[in-house]
């Protein structure tokens, strides 16, 4: 099992710097790979049902050879439907094996998580922002023991 504290970074990695960010995005492809192991082969739309947590939905947007785009999220039953929070989209590097978050909401149902989002402006500033809540996020999903198996339609 690759674990993301085995990454060596080639030279000293500062938070914020476009160095550490690339670290992120291969720590975060290797969350991502252990969360849906079957990613590159994957289509359609998955779910993973955990007693500890909300269901989770993965969908794959978009695969190619060499790339996937895919949507992690929530549903939610609102009074005027079904809300997705948050509702991510990561684009997969899958010969690079690097996972970086294209984009997440624009408007935050969490007051937190809104005020991140207009204290940091600056695009490197976004997307450590983005890329650090998704590695937060895949913590959280496994502690909770989400899982996409191979086959569709297993709960964990």
């Amino acid at each position: 099992m690759l674990v993301d504290s085995y990454i060596m970074p080639q030279c000293i990695a500062r938070p914020g710097s476009f160095g550490g960010l690339m670290t992120l995005y291969e720590a975060n492809y290797i969350k991502l790979t252990q969360l849906v192991p079957d990613l590159p082969s994957r289509s359609g739309t998955s779910v993973s049902t955990c007693a500890a947590d909300c269901d989770l939905h993965l969908t794959i947007e978009h695969q190619t050879k060499y790339t996937c785009e895919l949507r992690l999220t929530y549903l939610f039953e609102t009074e005027t439907g079904k809300t997705a929070d948050p509702d991510l989209i990561a684009r997969i590097y899958f010969d690079a094996r690097m996972a970086e978050v294209r984009s997440w909401v624009d408007c935050h149902q969490h007051a937190v998580l809104e005020t991140l989002s207009q204290e940091y402006v600056r695009e490197l500033d976004q997307r450590w922002n983005r890329n650090i809540m998704l590695s937060k996020w895949l913590e959280y999903l496994q502690d909770r023991n989400h899982y996409f198996p191979t086959h569709q339609g297993v709960s964990c």
